[in-house]
C-alpha cells in the first residue's frame, strides 16, 4: 500500500511537545499523494497488460512485480502448453485435452488465467498417470460437423441422422454377427452344393448384416431420446444431436421407427424369422429395459450385456437356416415356433451360444474399464453404474469375467466348432487381457491400470473371432485336401467319354 500524508486531526491529537507545528501547516499545504485505486475488474487488469504501459517500477513496486511475474507465468505456461503438445502427439488417437469440448476450446484465448493453469496442470498430472480421458464418441463427432454445415444441407442432415444411429457402436456389432456367420461349420464348405445354398449367399449376408445395422440404429436413436437432459451432463455425450437441438424430437421418433420396421423386414424376409424377432427383441429390450435401468439400478451392466450377446446368435441362424424348411411368405406361428426351437434349442446351436457367451463375459471388463474414468460424471448425470456406487466390485467382476474366457474358448474346440489349436492361440490373447484385469482389480481402476484393460479388451475380442474364423473345424484340412484330392468317379467317366 501507498503512504498517504497524515491528515491534520490526527496531527492535532498528538501532543504539542511531540511536532513541529510549522512542519505540520507545511505539510498540510502540500499536494496529497497520487493513490492507486483498487479494482477488481478483471478486463481492466487484462487490459493494462496487454498495453505492457511502462510505469514507474521504482516508486510503484507492483507494477515490477506484475510485468516480472506475467513473464514467468506465460513462459512457464507455454513450456507447459509445449511440453503437453509433444506428449499429446504420441497419443494422439488416444488423448484429448481435458475438456474434450469445441466450446470450452474456442474460449481457451479469454480463459483467466488462473484457470488455465489449472487446467494445464489437471493435464499434465493425466499425462503422467495414464488416466487421460477418453475421446468423445462418434456420436458426438458427427455433431459438430454437423452444426458446422450449413442449414438443411444434406451434408447436415447425414450427419445429423448417422449421429443418432451411434456409427461405430452399430459397426462393431454388425462385425460380431458377421464373424459368428462366418464360424458356423457348414458341412463341405468348399464344395459347389453347399457355396450355393441360400444361407451362404452374398444376398442373404446383404439382408443380414444391413437389417442388423437398421435395428441397431433404431435402439441407439430411442436411447438417445428417452435421455438427452442426461447426456448433456457428461463431456462424452452433452454434444449429441439431441442435446444440441440438431434435430426435433419428433424427427428422432420418425427416424427410429422408420430404421426399426425396415431392418425388422429385411431380416424377416432377407434372412428367416427367427432371426428377424432375436433382432426385434433385441431392440426393445436395449431400447425399453436396458435404457431406463440405468438410472434405476447397477443390474443394468448385465442387461445391457444380453444386448451385446444377441447379434452372434442372429449371425448363428442366419448360417444355420440351411436347415430350415420354413418360408417367411407363408410362415405360421407354429412353423416359426418349429424353426426356432431349431435354429435356438439344438446341438448345432451350441456354438452361437458359446460366440454369445463370449460376447457377454467382455462386455464386462471392456465397460468397467470405459467408464472408470468419468464415473463421478455417471454418478452427476443420474445413472446407476457399478464402477462409481461400488469400485472394488467393479474391478472384481472384471476379473471374473476375463477368466471366463478361457472356458468359453476351450468350449468352441470342444464342440467341434474350432480346431483344437485354438485353445492355444486364444489362451495368449485371453492371458494378455486377464494381466491387465488384475492390474485393474490390485490398482483399484488408478495408476493407468483402467485404461490399459481398455484397450487390451477393444484388441482382444477382434483377434479372438479373427482366430476362430481361422482355425474353423477342418477348414484347413478341406483346403489341404482339396488340392491333393484325386479325382472323383464322375470325373473319371466324363473324360473317358470324351475319349
Amino acid at each position: 500500500m501507498l503512504s498517504r500524508a497524515p491528515s491534520l486531526a490526527l496531527l492535532r491529537s498528538l501532543q504539542t511537545s511531540s511536532i513541529c507545528f510549522r512542519c505540520a501547516r507545511r505539510l498540510a499545504n502540500s499536494g496529497q499523494a497520487a493513490t492507486r485505486p483498487l479494482t477488481r475488474n478483471a478486463q481492466r487488469y487484462q487490459g493494462t497488460i496487454a498495453r505492457d504501459d511502462s510505469a514507474n517500477k521504482t516508486f510503484f513496486w507492483a507494477n515490477a512485480f506484475r510485468d516480472g511475474s506475467k513473464r514467468n507465468a506465460s513462459g512457464s505456461e507455454e513450456s507447459q502448453e509445449t511440453a503437453l503438445r509433444s506428449e499429446g502427439a504420441k497419443v494422439e488417437a488416444q488423448t484429448v485435452p481435458l475438456s474434450a469440448v469445441a466450446d470450452q476450446q474456442a474460449t481457451a484465448s479469454t480463459e483467466p488465467p488462473h484457470r488455465r493453469r489449472k487446467r494445464l496442470k489437471a493435464a499434465s498430472n493425466a499425462l503422467a498417470t495414464g488416466d487421460t480421458p477418453l475421446p468423445p464418441d462418434a456420436s458426438s463427432i458427427l455433431s459438430r460437423d454437423a452444426a458446422a454445415a450449413p442449414a438443411r444441407s444434406f451434408r447436415r442432415a447425414l450427419s445429423v441422422y448417422l449421429s443418432l444411429s451411434k456409427p461405430r457402436l452399430a459397426f462393431l456389432i454388425v462385425l460380431t454377427t458377421t464373424a459368428s456367420y462366418s464360424i458356423y461349420p457348414v458341412p463341405a464348405l468348399l464344395s459347389t452344393t453347399a457355396t450355393a445354398a441360400p444361407s451362404l449367399s452374398t444376398l442373404t449376408l446383404l439382408y443380414l448384416t444391413s437389417g442388423t445395422f437398421l435395428t441397431i440404429a433404431s435402439a441407439n436413436t430411442l436411447n438417445m431420446l428417452f435421455e438427452p437432459q442426461h447426456d448433456a451432463k457428461m463431456s462424452r455425450t452433452r454434444n449429441r444431436p439431441l442435446v444440441r437441438g440438431l434435430v426435433s424430437k419428433r424427427a428422432a421418433l420418425l427416424f427410429a421407427l422408420a430404421t426399426g420396421l425396415v431392418g425388422t423386414g429385411m431380416l424377416w424376409y432377407g434372412v428367416n424369422p427367427t432371426t428377424a424377432m432375436l433382432g426385434a427383441g433385441n431392440l426393445a429390450l436395449y431400447a425399453f429395459a436396458y435404457t431406463p435401468l440405468k438410472r434405476i439400478h447397477p443390474v443394468n451392466t448385465w442387461v445391457g450385456a444380453v444386448v451385446g450377446a444377441v447379434p452372434p446368435l442372429m449371425g448363428w441362424c442366419a448360417a444355420a437356416s440351411q436347415y430350415s424348411l420354413t418360408n417367411a411368405s407363408n410362415a405360421t406361428w407354429s412353423s416359426i415356433f418349429s424353426e426356432s426351437k431349431e435354429l435356438l434349442f439344438t446341438e448345432q446351436a451350441i456354438g452361437g451360444w458359446l460366440i454369445a457367451a463370449l460376447l457377454f463375459a467382455w462386455q464386462f471388463p471392456h465397460f468397467f474399464a470405459l467408464s472408470h474414468g468419468v464415473r463421478n460424471e455417471y454418478a452427476g448425470a443420474g445413472y446407476k453404474m457399478l464402477s462409481s456406487s461400488n469400485t472394488a466390485m467393479a474391478t472384481r467382476v472384471s476379473l471374473r469375467y476375463s477368466l471366463a474366457m478361457f472356458p468359453i474358448c476351450a468350449g468352441l474346440s470342444y464342440y467341434q466348432v474350432t480346431d483344437p489349436a485354438f485353445v492355444a492361440t486364444s489362451g495368449v490373447v485371453n492371458a494378455w487381457m486377464l494381466r491387465e484385469a488384475v492390474r485393474f482389480w490390485r490398482h483399484q481402476g488408478e495408476r493407468g491400470s483402467a485404461r490399459a484393460l481398455f484397450w487390451a479388451s477393444v484388441w482382444q475380442l477382434p483377434i479372438v473371432l479373427v482366430l476362430a474364423m481361422v482355425q474353423k473345424k477342418g477348414l484347413w484340412n478341406r483346403l489341404i485336401g482339396g488340392a491333393d484330392a484325386e479325382p472323383e468317379d464322375d470325373e473319371l467317366w466324363d473324360e473317358d467319354e470324351e475319349e
